[in-house]
């Protein structure tokens, strides 16, 4: 039987575009938090997540300390891996920065693709792992000190926020485009 939570993410926001700046930052770090791990892990814990990471208030996670990182590791509920904590810090650092320069990350990532969803007429068996957008797009995030952005985590997010629909072209929440 499938994972209610899988299908509801996939049925109502895998593929669906996101200008949501919170839940743009949410993903950026879900996304790399799933390294490794199964997307169903993730979002089993997602909740979690929000809870331990402050709703994603990026200027609260900028400002953990060794206490709030001995907390997380401790925290059955996420994904305890030294790295991935110090990247969603290092990450919320970089978006601070990013917003100081007076961009959001909605304007920033959404400027990649001229506002405009990708949409995408593949099977499962042939839609890519990556692609040389997301490679730049992960190539510019490193640049801009972001960590666990790698063009294949990159692309997982695009997919995740929309930015690509990637739906099966015999799913029903595939766009007709």
């Amino acid at each position: 039987m499938a994972n209610p939570r899988y299908v509801d993410y996939h049925d109502h926001e895998w593929g669906v575009p996101c200008h949501d700046e919170n839940r743009l930052f949410e993903m950026l770090n879900l996304e790399g938090a799933q390294a490794g791990l199964s997307w169903e892990t993730i979002l089993n814990k997602r909740a979690t997540y929000r809870e331990a990471f402050d709703d994603w208030d990026a200027e609260k996670i900028a400002a953990y300390g060794p206490d709030k990182v001995a907390e997380l590791l401790a925290n059955p509920g996420i994904v305890r891996n030294r790295l991935k904590v110090a990247a969603a810090i290092t990450n919320a650092q970089a978006y601070l920065r990013l917003r100081a320069e007076g961009s959001s990350l909605d304007q920033y990532l959404w400027a990649f693709v001229d506002g405009k969803q990708i949409v995408n007429r593949f099977t499962r068996e042939d839609r890519p792992a990556k692609t040389p957008l997301s490679d730049q797009i992960s190539k510019d995030l490193a640049k801009r000190g972001f960590k666990f952005v790698g063009s294949t985590i990159i692309y997982a997010y695009m997919q995740g926020i929309g930015m690509v629909d990637d739906h099966d072209v015999t799913c029903f929440r595939h766009s007709r485009k």
